[in-house]
C-alpha cells in the first residue's frame, strides 16, 4: 500500500509461501516484521529483533504454538510474551520481557499486517487471486510510470496487456524497492500464468532501468 499511516494494512506476502510452522521476513513501512506460521495454523507478525540480544527473530524457528530465536532459544507466544528461556528452565518470564506484535489477517490468499490498531479489515479483491510475488528495485512512482498507469489507493495497479486482466499490488519496502503481488482472474487458465509472469517481468526490467538510468530499455 502507498500509506504509512498508523492502522493502515500492508500486504506482505502471500498465503501460499508461508506453511504452518515456518517463519519468513517481512517488511511494513515502520519496521521489518517476523511473519511465521504456527504448527495449528496461526499467524503472527512480530518485531524482528529478540529483546535478549536483538538477533533477527526470522531467522529463528516455530515448534508448536512458539517462535523461539536461533541464537539463545528464547520463545514467544503469539501475544508477544516470552514463554521459555532455556538457559534457566525453572523460571517463569517476566511479563515485561515480550516483543512487539502486528495486528495479521488473511484474506484472498494475500497476507496483510497493520502497524497498530487497524480501521476495519484488510482490502478485498473479489475475483482475484494471487499467482506469485516479486521483488522490484523501485520505487512506486517509477513502477507506475514504466506500467503507464496508476495504482489505487490500496495499491493495486492493472496492467493493459490485452489477455485478460493483470493486477500487481504494490508494497512499499525499504530502499527504494517495492514488493509486487501478481494477482489474476480467479478462473484464469494455467497458460494465462506464464503470460502474466512474462509480462511482470518485463515490467520489473524496465521499472528498475528507470530507477537506475531514467531510461526504459526498448521493447524486444
Amino acid at each position: 500500500m502507498h500509506s504509512d499511516t498508523t492502522g493502515s494494512w500492508t500486504p506482505v506476502a502471500l498465503s501460499g509461501d508461508l506453511p504452518a510452522g515456518a517463519v519468513m521476513s517481512a517488511q511494513i513501512p515502520a519496521e521489518a516484521i517476523a511473519l511465521w506460521r504456527s504448527a495449528s495454523g496461526r499467524l503472527s507478525a512480530s518485531a524482528d529483533r529478540c529483546p535478549h540480544r536483538g538477533m533477527r527473530l526470522s531467522h529463528g524457528f516455530v515448534r508448536g504454538e512458539a517462535l523461539s530465536c536461533i541464537y539463545h532459544g528464547w520463545s514467544y507466544a503469539q501475544t508477544g510474551h516470552c514463554l521459555r528461556i532455556p538457559a534457566h528452565p525453572g523460571l517463569v518470564p517476566p511479563e515485561t520481557i515480550r516483543v512487539a506484535t502486528h495486528a495479521v489477517e488473511e484474506s484472498g490468499g494475500i497476507i496483510w499486517v497493520s502497524a497498530g490498531k487497524p480501521m476495519g479489515g484488510p482490502p478485498r479483491f473479489e475475483g482475484l487471486a494471487p499467482l506469485r510475488s516479486l521483488t522490484v528495485h523501485a520505487d512506486i512512482a517509477t513502477i507506475e510510470a514504466a506500467a503507464v498507469a496508476k495504482a489505487g489507493p490500496e495499491g493495486l495497479l492493472e496492467l493493459d496487456r490485452g489477455a485478460g486482466p493483470i493486477c500487481v499490488l504494490l508494497s512499499v519496502q525499504k530502499d527504494n524497492t517495492t514488493l509486487m503481488h501478481v494477482l489474476l482472474s480467479a478462473t484464469a487458465e494455467p497458460a494465462a500464468g506464464i503470460a502474466a509472469s512474462r509480462a511482470v517481468e518485463s515490467l520489473r526490467r524496465k521499472a528498475e532501468a528507470l530507477q537506475t538510468t531514467g531510461v526504459a530499455p526498448c521493447r524486444q
